[in-house]
């Protein structure tokens, strides 16, 4: 492979960030959908708002704050089971094809690694629940910077962590604004549109798209 480090987004790329509600979607109630997408948006917006104040606070309290959010926008949802929804959204399911992926990727000789907005304790959760560390030999989390991407400083993280050039990084999110930083930084992207969402930012493309990670291992 010309590609010699991929590099893996977390939330949303591996781990499937609704899955905590759709658990628990009988104790949340009919509204759950709405519950569960208005804590990821809100989730997302707080993690750009305190980078651009420069005001940080690691991402479990902003998922906690968003999740308190969502249940106020979404009244009909019972409140009660926010502890259950938290300890999930701690062990969230992996993708699918996840772990045959990044087996793959492992055994034909690629280094791996998770980059994230997550703090430290929430990716080794999430990890250890999708039984994936043997396949990665990095994860980083933004905790060290204190600052969310797409803060260029971010990415180059993982040039410092594996001693390479941006351009042998091969860099996978579901993100498209995530998408947008790698490409501005120099990596190789690969957006895993798994909603099938239109395209933005024209001007920073992703060399790939496509609906899944299943297709990763074939490209070159």
């Amino acid at each position: 492979m010309s590609h010699s480090v991929f590099v893996f987004d977390a939330y949303g790329t591996l781990f499937d960030v609704h899955a905590a509600v759709r658990r628990h979607a009988e104790a949340v109630g009919p509204d759950g959908q709405k519950l569960s997408e208005i804590w990821r948006a809100k989730q997302l917006e707080y993690s750009w708002v305190r980078s651009l104040m420069d005001r940080y606070q690691d991402f479990w309290s902003l998922t906690e704050q968003a999740l308190d959010f969502a249940f106020r926008a979404v009244p009909s949802a019972d409140t009660s089971v926010k502890p259950m929804l938290l300890d999930a959204y701690r062990e969230l399911d992996a993708y699918p094809e996840v772990p045959e992926v990044l087996k793959g990727l492992k055994e034909a000789g690629c280094r791996l690694a998770i980059l994230s907005n997550g703090s430290p304790e929430m990716l080794d959760s999430a990890v250890r629940s999708a039984c994936i560390a043997d396949y990665l030999d990095a994860v980083i989390s933004v905790d060290e910077l204190r600052a969310y991407k797409t803060d260029p400083r971010i990415y180059e993280m993982v040039t410092t962590q594996f001693r390479v050039y941006p351009e042998a990084v091969s860099f996978q999110s579901s993100n498209r604004w995530d998408v947008a930083g790698a490409t501005a930084f120099g990596f190789r992207t690969v957006w895993i549109n798994r909603a099938g969402v239109p395209d933005e930012y024209s001007d920073l493309p992703p060399a790939v798209v496509l609906k899944d990670l299943s297709g990763l291992p074939h490209l070159g």
